[in-house]
């Protein structure tokens, strides 16, 4: 998660790489889960407070973070 720290994130969810240049934006539940990654959390606690904060199924929370997860890797974030 090294790579996540060094990213500047805006409460409006505009994410920035300084090493890269590269810049991203997400929704408030991807700017949720970049701040609880931030703290190095882990994925299973992340999981567990996705559905109470956001009032969602384990089913849909999973998906929802899994997708996100890869998106990060994609981006070569994580």
């Amino acid at each position: 998660m090294e790579k996540l720290q060094r990213l500047a994130i805006s409460d409006e969810g505009f994410i920035f790489d300084p090493t890269t240049g590269n810049s991203f934006t997400t929704n408030k539940v991807g700017l949720w889960i970049m701040e609880q990654l931030k703290e190095d959390r882990e994925i299973s606690e992340i999981l567990e407070d996705m559905v109470e904060q956001f009032e969602t199924n384990q089913e849909e929370a999973q998906k929802d973070l899994m997708d996100f997860m890869e998106q990060l890797r994609a981006c070569s974030l994580l």
